[in-house]
């Protein structure tokens, strides 16, 4: 199942939506930029779980703190960078005009780092680096899943040898999402040899439920511009 677009249109502009796509694009052109270099950027500002239960050193703030904001601006190529910010892009707007363009931000950046947590407790012996916006952006897909149950989610799905657009409610299309990480997740935790595919299942996972959890303290009061079919609490 691939999203298309959601069926609730967005009454603000979205420009920290936007803002955040456009840095996510530059950074990662920034990245591309360093040729060979990159794997060093990526394990200074990336989320090394064992990092965190190592003895500290002088750099202990630079180390432990900073890649937990940073790492959620880095990605490792073009594919992981256009489906996090396609899934931004869908779900984006709607939750920035329910909580305002400020609060989103530090929503925003929020989740990420609870997904960052998330991953690092449930990987302590870990070595790889992590980086991405899925867990930010899965904060934010929690975040729609609780503000707009009754939306629709316009799905590109295979039908046998064709494509069909299908229209999913939000709250089965993100619970199904939701699912298919726990699953994952687990098994890699439980086979970490065998079923290891380079994604940070967790992530995703800590930032869902993150977002979900957030955004009863972000969103405004209850606004009445909805449609019926749209009410989002």
């Amino acid at each position: 199942m691939f999203p298309l677009k959601d069926t609730i249109p967005s009454r603000t502009f979205p420009w920290v939506t936007i803002s955040l796509i456009i840095f996510n694009v530059l950074v990662f052109f920034y990245q591309i930029s360093l040729g060979p270099y990159v794997e060093k950027l990526v394990f200074i500002y990336g989320v090394v779980p064992k990092r965190y239960f190592l003895y500290s050193s002088l750099n202990y703030f630079f180390d432990k703190y900073i890649p937990l904001f940073t790492s959620m601006f880095l990605h490792g190529g073009w594919f992981h960078l256009i489906g996090n910010m396609w899934y931004l892009w869908i779900f984006g707007d709607n939750v920035e005009d329910a909580v305002g363009h400020k609060r989103f931000l530090i929503f925003y950046i929020l989740c990420g780092i609870g997904a960052a947590l998330c991953h690092i407790y449930t990987h302590p012996h870990s070595t790889i680096p992590t980086i991405g916006a899925s867990g930010a952006v899965s904060g934010v897909m929690g975040a729609y899943y609780v503000l707009f149950p009754y939306s629709r989610i316009i799905t590109l799905v295979p039908v046998f040898l064709f494509l069909t657009l299908i229209e999913i409610p939000a709250v089965f299309f993100l619970f199904f999402w939701f699912m298919i990480q726990f699953f994952k997740g687990t098994f890699a935790i439980l086979t970490p040899g065998i079923f290891y595919e380079g994604v940070a299942w967790w992530a995703h996972i800590g930032g869902f439920i993150c977002g979900i959890i957030l955004v009863f303290f972000f969103r405004k009061k209850r606004r009445r511009w909805f449609p019926d079919e749209f009410k989002p609490w």
